[in-house]
């Protein structure tokens, strides 16, 4: 728990945590709290559904809700609150994610969960902050010095690349 948490971060199991600390770590780096719990869709329904309902009574403005297998909890989260819920498929061996993927982004008219990629709460974290932006100058700040910085390090391969041809490039990658 952080104060004065403006994220909630919420898995339906623990063998979650692994994926979703990397939300958590990615509103650590934009300064933004959060709060981090389990409540599985299936095994403490009520839990969940409690901590979903009363989120913005919390001070929360954003879910960050992942879960793998059937993935209901992103989805039981969206139907009980007013806030927006990102989802974050987590992969399951057995169907490569694709399961918790299709659970989370085919949601009914009505319920809507912005979705990422499977294993994908570093992008969670970096959405959630992009919402909060728009209300936070401090926080849109940082979302474009991020991006600013994602440029520069884009633009200094491209120059290693061009300048050292792909053959030395690649050794050179490989010897880090």
């Amino acid at each position: 728990m952080c104060n004065n948490p403006k994220v909630a971060i919420l898995m339906g199991s623990d063998s979650d945590l692994e994926i979703m600390k990397d939300a958590a770590k990615v509103l650590e780096e934009f300064g933004i709290g959060y709060e981090i719990t389990i409540a599985s869709a299936h095994r403490t329904t009520e839990r969940l559904l409690e901590f979903a309902k009363g989120a913005d009574k919390r001070g929360i403005e954003v879910i960050i809700a992942g879960a793998g297998g059937a993935a209901h909890a992103p989805g039981m989260a969206a139907a009980v609150t007013p806030l927006p819920v990102i989802g974050v498929p987590i992969l399951a061996k057995s169907t490569a994610g694709l399961d918790s993927l299709l659970s989370i982004v085919q949601m009914p008219s009505g319920i809507p969960v912005a979705t990422v990629a499977i294993n994908g709460a570093a992008n969670a974290g970096i959405l959630a902050a992009e919402i909060l932006g728009v209300k936070y100058p401090e926080i849109k700040e940082k979302i474009l010095a991020y991006k600013q910085s994602l440029k520069e390090k884009v633009e200094k391969k491209a120059q290693a690349l061009e300048q050292m041809g792909w053959a030395k490039y690649l050794a050179q990658k490989a010897a880090k």
